[in-house]
């Protein structure tokens, strides 16, 4: 009997299928309730006393055997399944290379995120525009002597019809179809008939605030931008220097005190310690009376900057021309700021 259990146990380890049912077969062969594991059982009370010993020993091996053999052909064929299903999955697997957000794109979502804190809502509009819209309504008739401050892409099959030069045009459009109160925030691309080079470029990106309500001041607007260069910057120290824009009266631009503590900060602000970022104003009348809202009731200001200039100052970048360029070893610095 030891001598037919040893060429079980030979058997069994010669044994190897891919099939399950050849598998089940095997199974019940050997552990079934009338298998050949089982006869053997029933046949050790038959077995002399002196050779009990090593008969039990024998048959715990075949039986641990069989339990193993079938256990590891079913593994075997459960991941030949799988990797038929999804390939090799212990080959080395592959290096993804995580992409970056624009330079561009990280400052104008730090803006937006800083005024949505307090009440501003996107609003976007066409960067195709006709002129009433962006020129118009906005305090810039025809043969307006301001216009000459912006040279201008005309649809060449439609005179009516340019490529925005500021996304004030925006406001405008949500102030004829919106009542005060108003409170948004207009990022956009926005386009000027200039040469490119180091510090300007044909196509640039502009964030642009308008807010409407009954008694809006100037002190309204002060306290608008202290609260944003304090969160971008992390200087509040402003100075306003008085300017002209035609949809703003009074105007003025935005000085923030950027110190003097390196030899760039010596070069950015031409040895001043002051750097402008941005022009503002209280909304002319007239704009608010193309727009059907009624001055005697309500005022309100505006402010607009632009995103490259801010990003330059941010990070130090000292060409525009590379935030369009596509240039990988560029974008790449940017991957720790998304």
């Amino acid at each position: 009997m030891i001598k037919e259990i040893k060429k079980h146990l030979k058997k069994v380890n010669d044994f190897h299928t891919e099939n399950l049912s050849e598998l089940e077969s095997f199974r019940i062969e050997y552990s079934g309730k009338k298998g050949i594991l089982n006869d053997f059982f029933v046949s050790f009370r038959d077995i002399p006393n002196e050779n009990k010993k090593e008969y039990g020993k024998e048959l715990n091996i075949l039986k641990e055997l069989v339990s193993n053999k079938i256990q590891s052909i079913k593994n075997s064929i459960s991941l030949t399944s799988e990797m038929g299903k999804n390939g090799d999955l212990f080959r080395p697997g592959f290096e993804f290379d995580t992409g970056s957000r624009h330079p561009l794109s990280i400052v104008k979502n730090r803006i937006i995120s800083i005024f949505s804190q307090i009440g501003f809502k996107l609003s976007e509009g066409p960067e195709i525009e006709d002129d009433w819209h962006n020129f118009t309504a906005l305090n810039l008739p025809e043969h307006h002597p301001a216009r000459d401050m912006q040279d201008t892409f005309f649809i060449q099959t439609n005179p009516d019809k340019l490529l925005r030069t500021h996304t004030s045009s925006v406001q405008v459009r949500y102030m004829e179809n919106n009542k005060p109160p108003i409170r948004i925030l207009s990022p956009g691309r926005v386009f000027r008939n200039e040469a490119i080079s180091s510090r300007s470029h044909c196509i640039f990106h502009q964030v642009e605030g308008l807010y409407i309500n009954r008694e809006v001041s100037f002190a309204d607007l002060k306290q608008t931008l202290q609260f944003f260069t304090k969160a971008l910057f992390g200087k509040s120290i402003i100075r306003l220097r008085p300017s002209y824009f035609p949809f703003t009266e009074p105007s003025a631009e935005v000085d923030i005190y950027w110190g003097l503590e390196t030899e760039t900060d010596r070069r950015i602000t031409k040895g001043t310690g002051w750097l402008e970022i941005m022009g503002c104003g209280m909304v002319d009348p007239n704009v608010l009376i193309n727009c059907n809202i009624d001055p005697e009731k309500y005022s309100g200001y505006a402010f607009g900057m632009g995103i490259e200039r801010i990003t330059m100052l941010l990070y130090q970048i000292g060409d525009i021309r590379m935030f369009f360029e596509n240039d990988l070893r560029f974008l790449k610095q940017f991957k720790s700021s998304i």
